[in-house]
């Protein structure tokens, strides 16, 4: 056979073998069922958790927290999903009734709110296998080969579909999506121990002495809270652990550190399914929890290559968005000129005659002459009158700031009215403006 002809039919082979792969990953992903977790109170956040639970926080100019788990979803080609609800879960329907009512019925694709119902106790939702325990006659109805457990509320870019032929190659009952994290952040997680094959042999929630890995004594395994079950296996797990009066019905405390001693348990790691991540940076992957990782992940937006592709048309993150005009950037005099310097301003914003340095605006909002804004975070609908100066704040929806406020400047004085985190970062919602505002949204 010529070269060419060698050339050609290697080609041909090639082609067929991703043809066969892009096959094998979506019979998986259609016999998947994802459930995710979205009742978390997210009280490290402070305030901004008054009105809504965690997953339905905005983030990013236009998206909520949720989304991006939602996204990986259908990206993933898995289109059947359940999310359980529970704490101020009004504001988190509301936008999944209005952003996500595309997927076809008529193709068994759908998005299912799974509120805490009492059908087999009279408890709300006692942790997180409990949730799903509640919702068993659910899944059941489905009739999955695969259990895709979920947190709604990071922030990250992952391909399950890789995670799921991970689990089917392994032979596994369950995988857990770990990442490394620093061994002096590690308390924060579930950490694991596994051996040379990716086997898990020990598992332990947040532990005082974090265990590192070995031959990497600053760095520790993680659980990203991401779990594959076979659903038979996971059926049983549940119900078992439902039985045991000694669990709190977690799958970090109980149902996964029982698994790992007994059964098939395997870590996947997350930088072979992580994408979106720009060029040269590590796996992308931010539990927002707290006031300063909040301003820290959307302030990294900002920056000329942030470490998250939102400009990835390859893996969008898709939401609600409602149709508003362009930005707009008026006057131009020397005291008063409209502009935004290493910023994000999304649609409905009018900058006119101040100036916005790195910060982050969200839809449909305003600030007047002579303001100055710079390294803020500024959710949907907030006015920001004149002359008023914002340094390192977080503003809440719907805030009217007054003329002449000035915050982020001194730490002292925002404090008698705002809340100030350990970092500086001064969160600013209308209760603290006396606006007696009843739904954020």
């Amino acid at each position: 056979m010529a070269l060419e002809e060698h050339r050609v039919d290697d080609k041909h082979r090639q082609v067929g073998a991703q043809r066969e792969a892009t096959r094998f990953v979506s019979q998986l992903t259609r016999d998947t069922v994802a459930l995710v977790l979205a009742g978390g109170r997210g009280t490290r956040l402070k305030q901004l958790t008054d009105w809504r639970c965690k997953p339905a926080v905005p983030f990013g100019g236009k998206f909520r927290i949720i989304d991006f788990t939602l996204s990986n979803c259908v990206n993933s080609g898995i289109r059947r999903i359940g999310v359980a609800t529970q704490y101020k879960a009004h504001s988190l329907i509301r936008h999944i009734q209005q952003g996500w009512s595309f997927l076809e019925g008529r193709f068994d694709e759908f998005i299912e709110l799974l509120p805490a119902q009492q059908q087999i106790t009279a408890a709300w939702y006692s942790g997180t296998a409990d949730a799903v325990f509640q919702n068993l006659a659910v899944l059941r109805r489905h009739s999955p080969k695969y259990v895709l457990v979920l947190a709604g509320d990071h922030v990250y870019k992952m391909d399950y579909g890789r995670m799921l032929a991970f689990h089917l190659t392994h032979q596994a009952d369950l995988t857990v999506a770990c990442a490394e994290v620093p061994l002096t952040e590690a308390s924060a997680f579930g950490v694991m121990g596994i051996d040379g094959n990716g086997r898990v042999i020990s598992f332990q929630e947040k532990p005082a002495q974090p265990q590192p890995i070995p031959g990497l004594p600053d760095r520790a395994l993680a659980s990203m809270g991401i779990y594959v079950f076979n659903a038979q296996f996971l059926y049983e797990q549940l119900i078992r652990d439902a039985d045991d009066s000694r669990s709190s019905h977690d799958f970090g405390k109980d149902v996964i550190p029982y698994i790992a001693s007994r059964y098939r348990a395997y870590a996947h790691r997350f930088a072979d399914s992580c994408v979106g991540t720009n060029s040269g940076g590590e796996a992308y992957w931010r539990d927002v929890g707290t006031v300063d990782a909040y301003w820290e992940a959307n302030m990294e937006l900002t920056k000329v290559v942030p470490e998250l592709n939102m400009y990835d048309r390859e893996w969008p993150i898709w939401t609600y968005q409602e149709q508003l005009p362009c930005a707009k950037f008026v006057f131009d005099d020397e005291d008063r000129r409209g502009m935004a310097i290493d910023s994000m301003v999304s649609g409905g914003c009018i900058i006119s005659g101040a100036v916005v340095r790195r910060s982050l605006l969200f839809s449909d909002v305003r600030i007047e002459s002579r303001s100055v804004v710079e390294d803020s975070v500024v959710l949907p609908n907030v006015r920001i009158g004149s002359n008023v100066v914002l340094k390192r704040t977080v503003i809440d929806r719907r805030c009217e700031i007054p003329d002449g406020t000035v915050a982020g400047v001194d730490a002292e004085g925002d404090r008698r009215r705002f809340h100030v985190t350990e970092n500086g970062i001064t969160l600013i919602t209308p209760a603290m403006l006396g606006q007696h505002i009843y739904t954020v949204r």
